[in-house]
């Protein structure tokens, strides 16, 4: 009898074991991947009524998933709308969080709690792999030549494979790992606003104020046009890093064969796959592959690479077998940008409305990066999880800053108190399961100029407030503040709680 016991108690454990298993059919949460485009507009999509640029492969996700139509990320430009997503709080709420300047330290702090902290609490490895912009190090000259630290490790994210700024910044080369990859020790980097000289060491790199011949590719003007690499002039100075710098046009195809050794090395348990591109960001000069694919020039082919990019992370979770077990999320960090900074080809007119060709990279909207409108922070938003997510389209109101609440909630995860001060669940929205969304949101622009949402109503408060009833007026055209003193006098009321106690209070 005590054998038989045993052995049932044996059994027991054995079978208990076997049902803890995380990667065991039907009970492993789903991966999660973000393929977020750089100052792509809601007009730069095939699917959200771009004409002249084809984008085959987010038609293809927003087919096969659901098309949002008014979701938002928090910023209209950058570096606050990466901020505000990764830590669940409008980057208002921190000083330093504008445009992050080339030497900027790190943004967010080691020891905030952060979506891929949210991730990893839940079982899931991470990675980010693309443009970071988020600041480095917190140390000043940043340790280029030695260990960045702290590097995205420090903020939930397992790996990283990153641009450290912008490819119009210096230095123009990838860190993984806490440092810069292929990096020569007897050529160092040094970066610096103003021109590098002979006493201070490294490679030299034409100077496109002095020497605009340099300039070979996309020529820039003044603010761009300091360190020449790859023929195309950069915001800063630098020197050293050869052996380590990249390409302009090799940066996508660099992006997508690491995402590709990464999800190879951990497609058998859950990953979170934050995957920030450089595309549509000047400099735009894309693989020639791509050149006239588009009816837009540069802008238009760096769209088109775009596309692709979306494509190949597609496929390689086809080719693993990952596609019903993974969350695809498509989405940009600010509306659209035409000639900004370098001579690409990019046509723009001075009208109310600007346009590329007759290309509105904002669709119907007003406004697009850097600006508080419509046009600066409706971006292009798709969710597709085969089977869970019921094709469509959702008019609901979204925040990407509601990511990691929503996120928090289909995982039944805590977000520690006092952090994610303005990230709600709003999983249900994100789903396709609530058509409404939230009934207020708030947004940005690089400083602390914000905005409220309130259903249809917009809200920008200031001297010379502005009200719009976006329902009948779509393009911002018509302020009434004049005309609906109560509801401009309630949202600004709304506006000022908001502002001190955060939207998930």
């Amino acid at each position: 009898m005590m054998r038989i016991a045993c052995l049932t108690s044996l059994f027991i454990l054995l079978t208990l074991c076997a049902s803890a298993q995380p990667d065991e059919p039907g009970k492993r949460p789903p991966n999660v991947v973000i393929l977020y485009g750089d100052d792509v507009g809601f007009g730069d999509v095939g699917v959200y009524g771009s004409k002249m640029i084809p984008t085959p492969r987010i038609d293809a996700l927003a087919a096969q998933g659901l098309r949002f139509t008014d979701a938002h990320c928090a910023a209209a430009t950058c570096t606050p709308s990466r901020y505000s997503m990764l830590t669940g709080e409008m980057a208002f709420r921190q000083p330093g969080t504008g445009i992050a300047a080339p030497n900027s330290n790190s943004l967010i702090k080691a020891n905030r709690f952060t979506l891929p902290d949210l991730f990893k609490q839940a079982g899931y490895t991470t990675a980010v792999i693309g443009k970071w912009h988020l600041g480095l190090d917190d140390e000043q000259p940043i340790q280029w030549n030695g260990t960045i630290d702290p590097s995205p490790e420090a903020i939930g994210f397992d790996h990283h494979f990153i641009l450290p700024t912008t490819n119009d910044r210096v230095p123009s080369v990838y860190v993984s790992g806490g440092k810069v990859l292929n990096l020569d020790p007897n050529d160092p980097i040094t970066i610096s606003p103003k021109p590098l000289g002979d006493d201070v060491p490294g490679t030299a790199y034409p100077n496109g104020r002095t020497n605009p011949e340099a300039m070979t590719k996309t020529p820039g003007d003044h603010q761009h046009a300091c360190s020449v690499t790859n023929g195309i002039s950069r915001i800063w100075f630098m020197k050293g890093g050869k052996s380590a710098l990249w390409k302009d046009e090799d940066i996508a195809d660099d992006f997508v064969a690491e995402a590709g050794k990464w999800i190879e090395k951990n497609k058998d348990k859950p990953f979170f796959l934050f995957f920030p591109t450089s595309d549509i960001h000047v400099p735009r000069y894309p693989h020639k592959r791509f050149w006239g694919k588009s009816e837009l020039g540069l802008r238009g082919d760096a769209m088109v690479s775009f596309d692709w990019s979306c494509g190949a992370i597609v496929d390689l979770l086809e080719k693993h077998g990952l596609t019903e077990s993974t969350i695809v999320i498509v989405g940009s960090d600010n509306g659209p940008v035409y000639d900004d900074g370098y001579k690409d080809g990019t046509e723009t007119k001075k009208a109310s409305k600007a346009s590329d060709r007759g290309h509105f990279g904002a669709g119907q909207y007003r406004g697009g990066k850097y600006s508080i409108y419509e046009g600066g922070t409706r971006t292009p938003f798709i969710v597709r999880w085969p089977g869970k997510v019921e094709p469509g389209v959702s008019d609901a109101l979204f925040s990407q800053t509601d990511l990691m609440g929503s996120f928090a909630a289909m995982l039944d995860r805590d977000i520690p108190e006092g952090e994610g001060m303005d990230s709600r669940d709003e999983i249900d929205t994100l789903l396709g399961k609530d058509k409404v969304g939230s009934e207020v949101i708030l947004v940005q622009t690089n400083n602390s100029k914000v905005a409220l949402r309130y259903k249809q109503w917009k809200y920008i408060p200031g001297k010379n407030a502005e009200l719009y009833d976006l329902s009948k007026d779509i393009g911002e055209k018509n302020n009434l503040v004049n005309q609906q003193p109560g509801m401009a006098q309630k949202l600004g009321e709304m506006m000022q709680t908001y502002r001190k106690q955060g939207l998930a209070e």
